[in-house]
């Protein structure tokens, strides 16, 4: 994972207050990688939640069952879940936006949307 990503606003060069929010499925544990078998999707996600970490960017991950208030306060994710169910998970936002629903993005596509957040 050796994407860069831009978390600087270009007009002035002062660092973004950068939020990433995963609103995952329902898993044995935070991250899912507590089974006997890892599931490479997962492993992916939390490479992915570390290389942005490591940009500054700040990760939030939440299972309904653990973090219930984190889905009722963002309306378009609890939209989805009450469409969709649990077909809608895992949810991603950006700054509060709903930027994909149903799978996980790759770094590429939150880069994306992190560097458009900037401009």
């Amino acid at each position: 994972m050796t994407d860069q990503i831009s978390i600087f606003d270009p007009t002035s060069g002062r660092a973004l207050n950068a939020v990433v929010e995963l609103f995952d499925p329902p898993m044995c544990c935070p991250t899912g990688l507590c089974g006997p078998t890892l599931d490479q999707t997962l492993l992916d996600v939390s490479e992915m939640v570390l290389a942005l970490q490591a940009a500054g960017v700040r990760v939030e991950r939440y299972q309904m069952s653990s973090n219930p208030n984190a889905f009722l306060k963002n309306a378009e994710v609890m939209r989805l879940v009450r469409e969709q169910q649990m077909a809608a998970l895992p949810i991603t936002t950006v700054h509060g936006q709903v930027v994909k629903a149903g799978a996980y993005p790759t770094l590429t596509e939150l880069r994306s949307h992190l560097n458009g957040a900037a401009q």
